[in-house]
């Protein structure tokens, strides 16, 4: 019986059921188990003390499931045809249902997670879900209009459920923790790419399934012949390749590895009885379901061990969070393509910052979520005092993923900070293994040296220095993005455009009168070419052992070799300045006024010759030969003679040793994935076979040309 809203009876009915029936808490539902008095009995067609289940939907319940169908109802009806003993429906409304109460104890208090299941069991559960083929297509509601109309094409299912967790899982989610998200690493394309990239399958035939069959959805009661098996719970169930049904089954069962075989065969067996089509191609697709349901569980598992904390924010949720988090990840790194898993230590604090930025919320916060202490080569500041600094630390956590920007060395998040007259950015460092370039001079104090010269290069200002109640070293700068921070930053990515050229050259021009014996007091003795070489032959050294034997593989010289090749012909000594390092297109944002561009990420800043961060730049970026003429000309006329002599015949020595820095740089991180999240790396590796041919032919080598088969391997070298 369906009743859009319970009659007072029913409704008296329900209230007292909450109140006084057994609670047995599912994921979304709150089961209230109690006894029919006379009256709700007579209305549901029931006898009075049968007890019946009251399903209300949990109000916090997360949504992180791929849902089909609004409610199971309909479903329980057509199952019922081929499995009699699920429950019946017999109430429902918008707050619920009252379902018969099917009596037994959950297979998970029978036997844990973990543990084998009995082989009985197991084919019993086999057979239960091979029956699920049996269900007639016309006993079910409508699919939604997305869903695939070939009834067979298993390919067109599989992406369509990587498009509707996208949408029902990661989207309906992100603006909570798109955030936290973004700091571990999980890109917002994700699921669609994996979607993308989904094979051609065997056809199998739609048929229904249940699509959440795990030990708690299993009720194990005595039968007349031995245990007896009822499938409950099929707010998920689905329409769709039966293969899906048994990879879920098989990853929520948290059956113990060495089962799994005799899971699948009894699986197999089972189909072949009822329905021999729905097992075609069996070994060769299940793989494509088990990575589904394994790269879509991230989301659910990181939502969810960080709302545990909201509950109890101390040590102990926080340490055991973490640990759910990294398995998470890592059993989705592989399936998402994701280019590093971050490491316990970066995962705690990401989970520390959401948590703090929300109070705890639970009755036991951890102690110094929202302290901090000052680094005081920083001190505070009229503009930004300590009260500022606290509430961008809170504001921090919250923040949403479209302002949260994860680079080669830190993670960025945009905040606004009341009263602080505009947006600042919280900078956090990546691990150290993320960059194998050294750095040398403190960021801030190159821009508090940069500051206080008062010169004209658009950089920020640094508001604050310290570490946070994590133990969490950050930094805090003056937002340069647009004015209103929800949009995305813009940067030269295709290239400068003429006056972008002319204002990052000014600005190159002014970095010579930034007073850089304060930053480097042994600068100026000379032998800048020659450090920047050894700089480079102590890297190439230092990489991993199979990343050197990839790069031997592909012509280039060992270290020793490469210091001599490298030492001919060191250019002219120039007079030094403060350089930038890194003027890659991602470092440098657009802007609106005659500066044209703001310079940040200061942290490879260096005291050398002035030209090497020109052509460094030059290298970084897709540069037209007339804009790299009419940069090089403009810093000529910017420049006295001391910065600029004998240039035309040395920029190409520069030139040089960047090329093979990137092709050794490049190599490493395709045969090690770190940093493929990072726009400019992926660019770079992406072009990989033509910067090894530019400095192969640069250091003077056989320029090797690549096979396409080689050309195969490069491409899909990084996890």
């Amino acid at each position: 019986m369906v009743v859009p809203s319970p009659p007072d009876p029913l409704r008296a009915f329900v209230r007292l059921a909450v109140d006084q029936g057994v609670l047995v808490q599912g994921h979304h539902h709150r089961n209230h188990i109690t006894p029919l008095p006379p009256r709700p009995a007579a209305l549901l067609g029931r006898d009075p003390g049968e007890s019946v289940t009251v399903r209300i939907p949990r109000a916090d319940a997360l949504p992180v499931v791929i849902r089909t169908w609004p409610d199971e109802t309909a479903v329980l009806t057509a199952v019922r045809e081929v499995l009699p003993g699920v429950p019946r429906s017999l109430a429902r409304w918008d707050g619920g249902t009252v379902q018969t109460h099917v009596a037994g104890v959950t297979l998970n208090e029978l036997c844990p997670d973990g543990k084998p299941v009995d082989r009985i069991l197991v084919e019993a559960l086999a057979g239960r879900l091979a029956r699920l083929t049996q269900v007639r297509r016309s006993a079910l509601p409508p699919l939604p209009v997305t869903w695939p109309r070939n009834g067979t094409d298993t390919r067109a299912f599989l992406r369509t459920l990587a498009h509707r967790a996208d949408v029902q899982i990661r989207q309906a989610n992100w603006t909570e923790f798109g955030g936290l998200f973004t700091a571990l690493g999980l890109p917002e394309d994700a699921l669609r790419e994996w979607g993308e990239r989904t094979p051609a399958l065997t056809r199998r035939p739609f048929s229904l399934l249940h699509a959440d069959l795990h030990r708690d959805n299993v009720i194990v009661s005595e039968g007349p012949d031995g245990p007896r098996l009822t499938c409950v719970d099929w707010e998920l169930a689905s329409y769709g390749d039966p293969l899906h049904d048994l990879a879920t089954h098989l990853v929520r069962m948290r059956y113990p590895d060495a089962q799994w075989p005799e899971v699948i065969e009894a699986w197999a067996a089972a189909v072949r009885e009822v329905r021999p089509a729905a097992g075609h191609g069996l070994s060769r697709d299940l793989p494509h379901y088990l990575a589904f349901e394994r790269a879509q569980s991230v989301y659910p598992d990181v939502m969810r061990a960080a709302r545990s904390l909201a509950r109890s924010f101390t040590q102990e949720r926080l340490t055991a969070a973490t640990e759910a988090v990294r398995r998470a990840l890592d059993t989705a790194a592989q399936p998402l393509r994701l280019a590093r898993v971050a490491g316990d230590g970066e995962i705690e604090r990401a989970l520390f910052r959401w948590c703090a930025s929300r109070d705890g919320g639970g009755p036991r916060p951890l102690a110094g979520a929202h302290r901090w202490s000052r680094d005081r080569r920083v001190p505070e500041r009229a503009d930004f005092p300590d009260a500022a600094v606290r509430q961008a630390l809170r504001e921090e956590g919250a923040a949403p993923a479209h302002r949260v920007f994860k680079g080669t060395g830190h993670l960025n998040t945009v905040v606004w900070v009341p009263g602080a007259g505009t947006p600042v950015v919280v900078r956090r460092k990546l691990p150290q293994d993320c960059r194998r370039e050294r750095s040398f001079l403190s960021e801030h104090s190159v821009l508090r040296a940069i500051e206080r010269a008062n010169v004209r290069v658009a950089a920020p200002r640094v508001l604050a220095l310290g570490e946070s109640g994590s133990r969490d070293p950050f930094a805090i700068h003056t937002y340069v993005g647009p004015a209103d921070v929800d949009r995305t930053p813009r940067h030269p990515v295709d290239g400068l455009l003429p006056h972008e050229a002319d204002g990052l050259v000014d600005q190159l021009c002014a970095l010579t009168r930034v007073h850089y014996r304060q930053l480097d007091p042994v600068a100026g003795g000379g032998g800048f070419y020659g450090w920047l070489v050894e700089q480079l032959v102590a890297l190439v050294a230092e990489l991993p052992a199979e990343s050197l034997r990839r790069a031997r593989l592909l012509g280039l010289p060992d270290a020793d070799r490469l210091r001599r090749i490298l030492s001919r012909q060191p250019p002219t000594e120039r007079k030094p300045s403060l350089l930038h390092g890194d003027l890659n297109p991602w470092n440098l944002v657009r802007r609106d006024d005659d500066l044209a561009l703001t310079i940040i990420d200061w942290e490879m800043a260096v005291v050398g010759d002035p030209l090497y961060d020109l052509v460094r730049h030059l290298h970084l970026t897709p540069t037209r030969p007339e804009i790299r003429a009419r940069m090089f000309r403009r810093w000529e006329r910017g420049l006295p003679p001391e910065h600029t002599r004998d240039w035309r015949q040395d920029w190409r020595a520069y030139r040089r040793l960047e090329a093979v820095r990137s092709a050794y740089i490049d190599l490493d991180r395709l045969v090690t994935g770190a940093s493929l999240d990072a726009p400019n790396v992926r660019r770079a590796i992406d072009s990989y076979a033509g910067t090894l041919a530019v400095a192969t032919g640069a250091l003077g080598l056989p320029v090797r040309r690549l096979s396409a088969g080689m050309r195969e391997r490069l491409r899909t070298l990084a996890p």
